[in-house]
């Protein structure tokens, strides 16, 4: 085991061969999933002017209990021109200006109006400024809102918009070409002789990437020949290549051979990790290559741990790595090996359970999963009710979360 490299160091190591894309401007109804290349500022402050929070009357706290005058009204957009002086009020409505003059609403059912007569109908409010939003009480100008790295997600996207953005700086999309090889597949859907296998990798991993800012292009079912596969890694221009299969150390094995007589530099081959000790990383010329195994639940973990952090990283994001979450077991684990071990699980009653058989080539297996438990290498025996570390799926098959700053 001393030359695998630990999944921690693989990481680090991988994340190292490229800097983040350059950055562009990108509008906000297509920022969404992007993460953000430099800090975000307040344009402006939110709410500008004090505004009312429930609907109501505009009064002077001072004058409490009543009664007061109705002198005009103020509603969202149309703000009312006067200002309220003692014993007056103004009918206003949440979201309006509070006119000149007032300090605090009184809300529409402790108010009694007998034509523009008002009368106190309740305790009423106990505080001056009650049921008024301060200026600035959401954000000022000049406020930093969104730090550079942070995934701009639906809700920082509105906070943009208020915040007078109509476009956001954003990483450029991340190219990646994917490259199956093996003389045994074909596509999906194709007749089948003895021996072949349908080819399922391209598709997983595309739905992997998919809602990430990435731009995919396939190269097809690569055979297994060393002067084919050399021609079609020397053509490849993108920011990611990777491979799936050929990456072992067998006689058909010839990714890596390939991948050398075509420029590359090998970084690491091999790291410490079940399913898919034999995953490579290294770069061709601009390109960061990522050779996956051919198995496809093997390929799966590996591009969990690694293809979506590094198309985070060239992307923009601060912390790329995804985040582990605690879980309580709901049936024991024996101890582990050498290896760290990610175990397809799935939650029953608030607990999640390993899949009995862990066999690398059962995708049914992988499709019942919801999460991957985490073993630590040499992690000890764990019964029943222990906390354990997994990594969630999203709907898509995906990392449901990466780290982010709040």
């Amino acid at each position: 085991m001393a030359d695998l490299l630990p999944v921690a160091d693989a990481q680090r190591r991988l994340l190292s061969l490229a800097p983040a894309r350059p950055a562009e401007s990108v509008e906000l109804r297509e920022a969404s999933g992007r993460w953000s290349a430099a800090p975000v500022t307040a344009r402006r402050t939110q709410p500008e002017h004090p505004v009312s929070a429930m609907d109501g009357y505009a009064i002077r706290f001072a004058d409490l209990p009543g009664p007061w005058e109705v002198v005009g009204e103020s509603a969202a957009g149309r703000p009312f021109a006067g200002r309220v002086a003692a014993r007056q009020a103004a009918r206003i409505f949440t979201g309006a200006l509070l006119p000149d003059g007032a300090d605090t609403v009184l809300v529409q059912e402790e108010a009694r109006r007998e034509g523009d007569r008002l009368h106190l109908d309740g305790e009423g409010p106990a505080l001056a400024g009650r049921n008024v939003r301060a200026a600035g009480l959401d954000f000022h100008a000049g406020d930093v809102l969104i730090a550079a790295g942070e995934l701009l997600t639906p809700a920082r996207i509105a906070l943009a918009a208020v915040a007078g953005h109509a476009s956001l700086p954003a990483r450029r999309r991340v190219r990646i070409a994917i490259a199956a090889t093996g003389d045994e597949l074909r596509a999906p859907g194709e007749p089948l002789a003895p021996g072949l296998l349908p080819e399922s990798n391209g598709a997983m991993l595309a739905a992997m990437l998919a809602g990430l800012p990435v731009e995919i292009a396939d190269l097809g079912i690569l055979p297994d020949r060393h002067d084919v596969l050399t021609a079609a890694f020397a053509r490849v221009r993108a920011d990611i290549l990777v491979t799936t299969g050929g990456a072992s150390v067998g006689d058909h094995d010839l990714v890596r051979p390939a991948l050398q007589a075509a420029g590359a530099e090998i970084d690491f081959w091999k790291v410490a990790v079940r399913p898919g000790k034999p995953m490579m990383a290294g770069t061709l010329g601009d390109t960061v290559i990522l050779g996956l195994p051919g198995n496809p639940v093997s390929a799966f973990v590996t591009a969990q741990l690694f293809l979506l952090p590094l198309v985070a990283h060239l992307a923009g994001a601060a912390d790329p790595l995804p985040r582990t979450r605690t879980a309580t077991l709901g049936e024991p684990l024996p101890a582990n090996g050498p290896r760290a071990d990610y175990l397809r699980a799935a939650h029953r009653d608030g607990r999640v359970v390993a899949a009995a058989i862990q066999d690398s080539s059962m995708l049914r297996t992988l499709a019942r999963a919801d999460c991957l438990i985490v073993r630590a290498p040499h992690a000890p025996a764990a019964q029943t009710g222990d906390s354990v570390e997994i990594l969630p799926f999203g709907q898509r098959g995906a990392l449901t979360s990466y780290k982010n700053k709040a």
